[in-house]
């Protein structure tokens, strides 16, 4: 085999897994159901600009800040949209391991039964999931319909306290893992 034919196999074996590991991540090319589903909305998509001599050939690479659609409810802070796992802004829930965790998902699970769901995304990541003020289909905002209903609490660094005025009294001390995860304090910290 010539040098030529040996590189130009090395090269497409090459391409193959490259398109393989993209699909498994959700990157790569979309089937035949994912195409015709219309059931989510993408809005406002700002293509970016690629250095690449080749983009013209590949699909273009598009930021997203908004979606809509249904919604799967993960716990009392998270849930999927269009298959992105999504935080809501600016507040914080027990973890389902926490006492009353399971309780503010299943009141997460009411308010979006049902409902078309918008995420406008602040471009923020935490831990693997975008961070998005979402919306209920009359306007109200989850975040601040959770707190009111007493299954969260306003988290300051990322809302600038725009949900601490619907706090239940008494609700950080209900809560008080989440307070004490938000202070820096959670897990306890060694004592040297």
């Amino acid at each position: 085999m010539s040098m030529r034919k040996e590189n130009a196999t090395k090269v497409e074996s090459t391409m193959g897994l490259l398109r393989s590991i993209l699909r498994a991540f959700g990157i790569g090319g979309r089937s035949r159901r994912q195409r015709t589903r219309s059931t989510y909305e993408v809005e406002n998509v700002i293509p970016l600009q690629s250095a690449d001599p080749w983009a013209k050939a590949k699909r273009s690479e598009q930021i997203v800040t908004a979606v809509t659609g249904p919604c799967y409810v993960v716990d009392g802070d998270t849930v999927i949209i269009d298959k992105r796992s999504i935080r809501l802004s600016g507040i914080d829930t027990p973890e389902l391991d926490h006492p009353y965790g399971k309780n503010a998902k299943w009141a997460l699970i009411a308010l979006c039964k049902g409902h078309v769901i918008r995420a406008e995304f602040d471009g923020t990541l935490t831990h693997d999931r975008d961070a998005a003020t979402c919306y209920l289909p009359d306007g109200r905002d989850l975040s601040a319909e959770m707190v009111k209903a007493g299954f969260a609490i306003d988290w300051a660094k990322y809302s600038g306290g725009k949900y601490r005025l619907y706090e239940h009294a008494g609700i950080r001390k209900k809560f008080w893992r989440a307070d004490a995860r938000q202070r820096g304090q959670w897990p306890p910290q060694p004592k040297c």
